[in-house]
Formats: C-alpha cells, structure tokens, sequence
C-alpha cells in the first residue's frame, strides 16, 4: 500500500464511529480518570483500551506471588482485559490468572489461547485452561500464533476449527478467534473464510507483515473484536535512535488505529502505572501524525517482519 492510500485509509477509519470503538465512552472515562473503554466489535462487551499481557513478560515476575500482586495491581488501576496462553509458562501463566481472579472474574474479560491445530488436542487444552484458571467458562479462547497458509489449512482439516466452534457452541469460551503476528494476508483470509468474532494480530508502527493494509480492514468489515499486540515488536522498535520511538508515540499510534485495546506485557510495576497512565491520557492522533511515527519507525520494518516470522511468545 503506499504511503497515499495508507493515509486515506487511515482517515476513512478515523472519520468514522465505528473506527474508533465507543470512543465517547472513552472520553467519558478519561474526563473521570478512568481508562477508557471501547466495545469489542461484534462481542459488544466493553474493556479496557489497556490489556495486561500474561506472556513472557508476565512471567520476568520471578515468584507466583509477585505476579499476582502485579495482576491485581493492573486490576486495581482499571484494566478489565486479560490475555493469557495455554503455552505461556507451560501453563504458569493461567495458574498465576486463576489465583488472582477469584471474586473479581465477573469484572474481568479473560482471554486464553491454544497452540494445538487438531480436534482432540484443542479440546483437551481448553479443558486444562479452565482448571487452571479455576473457571467454568472462558470470555474469548483463540488458536494461538497462526502462521503461513499452511498452518491455516491445517487448521481447517484437522480440526481445530471444528473444536472452535464446539467451544463456543458449549459455551465453554463465549466468543472465539483467532491470534497471529506472521502474515497479515493469511489472517485476511481466515477471517474471510470463518465465523470468528475476534482476532488478535500485531499491529504496530513498523506496520509489518501487513496486519494494518489487509487483516484490520477486514476484521472491520466483519465487525470483528479486534485486539492489538506486539506494539513496540518485542522492544525492536522502542527507545530512541534509528527506527525507534518512545514507548508513548507507539501506544497512541496502535491506540489511534481501529483496534479496541492494545494487549501489553508489563514486568515491572514502574511499568504497569507508566502506561496506565498514558492510557487514561490517551488522545488519537491525527493521519498525520501517525504517518511521522511511521516514518521514524520504518527502518525497523524489514527487521520486524523477519523476527516475527517464526517467533511465539512462549
């Protein structure tokens, strides 16, 4: 896409409601100190614009104690969305979740994902979620870290979309999707061809792998719950120098997109309140704007996109 047509694209979202999700809302919260809020797409359940990450950087909180009192912490300052994976930590970091949830799951959107691509092994791993989490029922349960075509045919023919969709018949997980950070044409494709009501894809101002041309236009078109990650590439794209920035410009960046919240691993108090902060403070940018962050952050792109080609957050 160049840089012309990827900036009417950017106004066309922008200009528009639906673009920014329940963004009086926002507002609201914000004049009130809160984080703002935005529906996610089809689900029509509001959260933060702020989720708290349980991957790796979740588990840098060596001990089992210190990363719930950081979860609940980033409960205590108003995030309501929480993502985790089966495969994060072999499973620590549900564990951690579940420990920490207790009374408060009612208030807590709660994202898991499974890596399996069968029938029996996607069933079988959503089973040890919720006994993990010590939970009956999952908000959103995605398959985790979709790669090339062939990964997503595999899904298709062995079964782990079948087991999606059970999932959410047996009201196992209440909506499903779909995680990626490969290859945004193939995450086009998965969300053309299935019935998902979320994706999760890395969306960030490298724009890499061609999430922000091709997934997110179609997520919108569908009115798919559409969750960032991956903002500041695995710190590929964060600090100062060359194809860097500030950590701020990068949230207001993704933040300014069509997305509903920007999934962000934390490991350190410091931190979790830092970017609370800028969350409450959120502002969009203008096209503008957004297309001088991009440029700054452009010389990265290649580097990005090579990384993410077989990286998982494990």
């Amino acid at each position: 896409m160049t840089d012309i047509s990827r900036r009417n694209f950017i106004r066309r979202v922008g200009a528009t409601s639906a673009a920014l999700p329940a963004l009086s809302t926002a507002l609201a919260a914000q004049a009130r100190g809160g984080i703002p809020k935005r529906v996610l797409g089809r689900t029509k359940r509001e959260v933060s614009i702020l989720a708290f990450g349980g991957g790796s950087r979740f588990l840098a909180y060596k001990s089992e104690e210190e990363g719930i009192r950081a979860l609940n912490r980033a409960l205590d300052l108003g995030i309501t969305y929480v993502d985790s994976s089966t495969d994060y930590g072999k499973g620590d970091s549900e564990i951690r979740i579940g420990k920490a949830l207790g009374a408060r799951r009612k208030d807590i959107f709660l994202a898991t994902k499974a890596d399996l691509r069968d029938y029996d092994g996607v069933m079988r791993t959503l089973e040890q979620s919720l006994k993990r989490m010590q939970i009956d029922y999952l908000d959103l349960f995605h398959l985790h870290g979709l790669g090339p075509l062939a990964d997503l045919e595999k899904i298709e023919k062995e079964g782990g979309l079948k087991a999606l969709y059970k999932a959410r018949e047996q009201k196992m997980a209440t909506f499903i999707g779909m995680s990626c950070h490969q290859e945004g044409a193939v995450l086009k494709t998965a969300i053309e061809r299935h019935d998902l009501d979320c994706v999760q894809m890395a969306l960030n101002a490298s724009r890499a792998n061609q999430f922000e041309e091709l997934a997110l236009p179609a997520a919108r078109k569908k009115n798919l719950g559409v969750i960032a990650m991956k903002i500041a590439a695995q710190d590929k794209i964060v600090g100062a120098g060359a194809g860097k920035a500030g950590i701020e410009s990068l949230l207001r960046y993704t933040l300014s997109l069509p997305v509903t919240a920007a999934v962000i691993g934390m490991p350190k108090l410091e931190m979790l309140e830092q970017n609370v902060a800028l969350a409450r403070a959120f502002k969009p940018l203008q096209p503008a704007e957004m297309d001088g962050i991009y440029r700054q952050v452009a010389p990265s792109q290649a580097a990005v996109a090579r990384f993410f080609s077989d990286h998982l957050d494990a």
